[in-house]
């Protein structure tokens, strides 16, 4: 019998005015080039939301406390038959200190915040299926599974 195992990615959902905070990926970023993504990262030998915690300050200058992070929202991706299965994990920040700022310009071209339900049509796919279930109160969803 063979394993095989899911990386794990922590994802932050910040909203304001009913606005969620998304970067622009850019051209020759290894994931997503040129789409719209949540903040992310790969979780390495931590705990997802220290992960959380890390990415945020190390991409875009955001101080978070992992006692303000929230689960909201589980994503299990397959994006090809022969891909290696991903659990995605988004979790929304109660508060947070600092304004989004570039800190990455290889990876992410810009920070903006998009309407909810006005999100930019070259959003990664399963972004946008995570920002719907939050906005339904789903707590689950399925990508990329035969059915």
């Amino acid at each position: 019998m063979s394993v095989t195992l899911n990386v794990i990615g922590a994802h932050l959902y910040l909203e304001r005015d009913g606005a969620v905070l998304l970067g622009e990926r850019s051209a020759d970023a290894a994931f997503g080039a040129g789409e719209w993504h949540a903040l992310a990262g790969h979780v390495e030998r931590e705990a997802v939301r220290a992960c959380v915690v890390r990415e945020a300050q190390e991409e875009a200058g955001l101080v978070l406390d992992v006692a303000d992070l929230t689960l909201v929202h589980t994503v299990h991706l397959l994006d090809s038959p022969d891909a290696v299965p991903r659990l995605q994990l988004f979790f929304r920040a109660s508060r947070w200190t600092g304004e989004p700022q570039l800190l990455e310009p290889d990876r992410c071209r810009q920070w903006a915040w998009w309407p909810r339900d006005a999100l930019p049509e070259n959003t990664v796919a399963y972004t946008q299926t995570a920002i719907r279930g939050i906005a339904l109160g789903h707590a689950y969803s399925e990508l990329g599974w035969p059915t």
